[in-house]
């Protein structure tokens, strides 16, 4: 009935490795995706092979994913597959890629093939930038094997030894690729169109008698190690959840080997010798062409060979920002939607800047889950905190990959004079909300934004999300009774269970996780199938980036034994098994891979006359609906709710391009035309809708940092939009 949780991953990052092997795609896009599949794969050993081994090791069978499948056939299967991905990627770069790209004018070489003229300038590079921050590794007596940092490369070089009782005996030494420089180095040209490239530890390679003196190297090769950076805080013993992570921080880079990767000049010798000292089996061990770790590559898709890459596109700004009204009267005439990343990041901006400035503005409070420092989202908040606004901003600190920068800006916003919140023990604070609460003659109004991806404009870029801005009353008493539940004491905790439902506030319009957010979707479903009891139509669509919880999977069966056809679109993971006869065949499940990341949560239930559309933080996965917090919240405006319908779901299953069709065994194919007409690209089609009904705007990067001047006008001015201080660029 369920497909594997870690097999499902593999198929999607698969899907990935697909858009890079595609020859329809542009050369730089093809070389980019080369680059995410490989860091794809770095994340997926260290959290969640890591996980699965340790599992084994505590003496499990199985793991949380619902078809059971024995851990080791998993561990044995994702071996295999990893294999041949690695195999076809690895092809695909050396006979596609890069002899394409040395048709555009960019090469790889290594040492050997260089000029004298090149070696020379190296040598400089090397003395004046590399040498210093070397440090030569040797095992011997004296030294100990050294500890390989997580995904750091090393020359492991064999040298001969010197002592006259060790005849034919080897030594070793090692030197860690450092990460602090340039991976790719480029060569001087005199022709401008001409990028030639050499790496970083080929450099290093041709020098290695600079840093082992008086020795005769034997042989070189690049091995790289990949270890558990997973953490488990013992959350019952926390006394102080922030020196915990701090703690944890510090320590998860020396966990236990997952996977070490070794070029294919690596001795056999070499390979048993760290197998042992990593204590890794064979099945861990991952033999492959040079170049490892090709997320370096990706420093070759910014080079200005724009024929090779997708048309740039610059976000547009919603049409109703056109007008000469602050953004907190657009909000208050009608709802409106920000759709990510083609509509601007912006408008969100503009939120949060107009509430830091205006005087009318009391009180701002944020959740903040994955966000950068050079953010002016954290400018704005620091600016209303020194206006002497209440500021509260609930920061999760457990956010993967992300807990030591999120320490950082923690301090930096207490420092400002921002009431920081660090989430709950035991739960992720994974909701995206905002509330601005300001006063408008007797009235106190809460303006609200909700969102489905994180405060962060560099992704907002890159991912497709939906923002919605309102007025609604329900949804106000709803975030604020939210943000009360956050800041103040526990009551959502295992420490508390059996006691939540008298101690957690009653949302009227909002489902919220862990309380009753799965709840409410399988209320949804039977609204949906009691309707088609009736003889009434049904229909369900979702947009997800997972699908792994066992009860709504079951339900999403129950319902299409009950004839309700259902429509899924799920970017990654997807644990059900559609099209399957008595079980599944009114499920259509669908995955779209493109130039942004599907990352929006969308769901919509017509049950008969009526419908209804959510958008969400959450994913429908075990961890969204036990372990984190948050929340779904209902579309309420009719226009809005038709363009969710109408235009964004619909398009997005339309696609003909970039969409495939998951079967009933798991695999992935091409969606069959709709028409003789060119089959529609739904991002693409989206970028069009934008520059049509968009307004132009300054470049992304300058328009998020877009600040009004005040020019001696009084504060309440400030947000107020004149041609002057526009950030539009008219047409």
């Amino acid at each position: 009935m369920f497909f594997n949780r870690e097999l499902s991953w593999l198929e999607f990052n698969g899907r990935v490795l697909d858009e890079a092997l595609d020859p329809h795609n542009p050369l730089l896009d093809r070389l980019r995706f080369l680059s995410i599949f490989s860091t794809n794969l770095d994340e997926f050993f260290m959290i969640r092979v890591a996980s699965l081994k340790k599992l084994v090791r505590e003496g499990k069978i199985v793991c949380e994913s619902p078809d059971q499948l024995p851990l080791r056939d998993i561990l044995l299967q994702i071996y295999r597959r990893c294999q041949k991905f690695i195999n076809s990627c690895y092809q695909c770069l050396h006979q596609e890629l890069l002899p394409r790209l040395a048709g555009e004018g960019v090469r790889l070489f290594r040492f050997a093939e260089i000029s004298e003229k090149q070696k020379i300038y190296l040598a400089n590079y090397f003395n004046e930038n590399v040498f210093p921050v070397l440090t030569p590794l040797a095992v011997d007596p004296s030294h100990p094997y050294p500890y390989l940092n997580n995904l750091a490369s090393y020359i492991l070089a064999e040298f001969k030894s010197q002592s006259a009782t060790s005849q034919g005996a080897k030594l070793t030494g090692f030197v860690e690729i450092p990460s602090v420089l340039p991976r790719l180095l480029k060569l001087p040209s005199e022709n401008p169109h001409i990028h030639e490239f050499i790496f970083l530890e080929e450099l290093i390679t041709a020098h290695l008698d600079q840093l082992f003196l008086g020795f005769e190297m034997l042989s070189t090769c690049v091995v790289r190690v990949t270890r558990d950076v997973d953490y488990h805080l013992l959350e019952h013993n926390i006394v102080d959840l922030m020196e915990s992570i701090k703690r944890e921080v510090l320590t998860k880079s020396h966990q236990e080997a997952v996977r070490l990767e070794v070029c294919a000049e690596t001795s056999e010798q070499v390979i048993a010798h760290l197998q042992g000292i990593l204590k890794l089996s064979s099945e861990d061990i991952y033999h492959l062409p040079s170049p490892l770790a090709l997320g370096g590559l990706s420093s070759l898709c910014e080079l200005p060979l724009d024929h090779c890459r997708e048309e740039d596109f610059n976000p547009r700004l919603p049409a109703r920002l056109a007008n000469q009204h602050n953004i907190f009267s657009l909000i208050k005439e009608k709802d409106f939607l920000v759709h990510l990343p083609y509509e601007s990041f912006y408008a969100v901006i503009e939120f949060l800047n107009a509430a830091a400035t205006d005087p009318s503005v009391l009180a701002i409070k944020q959740t903040l889950y994955r966000f950068s420092g050079d953010s002016p989202i954290l400018d704005a908040l620091v600016q209303a905190a020194e206006n002497g606004k209440q500021v509260t901003v609930v920061i999760e600190l457990k956010a993967r990959f992300e807990e030591k920068n999120n320490v950082a800006w923690a301090h930096l916003l207490e420092r400002s004079g921002v009431n920081v919140v660090y989430g709950f023990v035991g739960l992720k604070t994974h909701c995206k909300a905002t509330l601005v609460v300001r006063k408008e003659g007797q009235q106190m109004l809460r303006y609200v934004h909700l969102s489905t991806g994180n405060y962060n404009p560099k992704t907002a870029r890159l991912y497709t999300d939906l923002s919605l801005f309102t007025i609604h009353e329900g949804i106000g008493q709803d975030i604020s009774a939210l943000f009360n539940l956050l800041t103040g004491f526990n009551v959502l905790g295992e420490q508390n269970s059996g006691k939540t439902s008298k101690n957690t506030p009653n949302f009227s319009t909002i489902g919220v996780a862990p309380l009753d957010l799965r709840q409410h979707l399988l209320e949804e479903i039977e609204g949906v199938m009691a309707a088609r009891r009736r003889g009434e139509a049904g229909l369900i669509i979702a947009k997800i980036n997972g699908l792994v919880d066992q009860a709504l999977i079951e339900k999403l069966y129950a319902a299409s034994g009950e004839g309700v056809r259902i429509k899924l679109i799920v970017r990654g993971v997807c644990c059900l098994r559609p099209q399957i006869k008595g079980l599944s065949e009114n499920i259509e499940v669908i995955s779209l891979i493109d130039r942004f990341l599907e990352h929006s949560r969308i769901y919509y239930f017509q049950a008969g006359a009526e419908a209804r559309v959510f958008l969400a933080s959450a994913d429908w996965m075990n961890r969204s609906m036990d372990h984190r917090i948050e929340i779904m919240y209902p579309i309420f405006d009719q226009e809005l709710k038709d363009r969710i319908i109408h235009e964004i779901l619909a398009t997005l299953w339309q696609d003909r391009v970039k969409a495939k069709q998951l079967t009933s065994d798991g695999s992935y194919k091409a969606r069959p035309p709709l028409s003789e007409q060119a089959p529609l690209r739904a991002q693409r089609r989206f970028i069009q809708i934008a520059r049509e009904g968009g307004i132009k705007s300054l470049p992304y990067e300058k328009a998020i940092r877009f600040k009004f001047e005040s020019k001696g006008r009084p504060l309440a001015e400030k947000t107020q939009r004149s041609k002057k201080f526009t950030p539009f660029e008219r047409r």
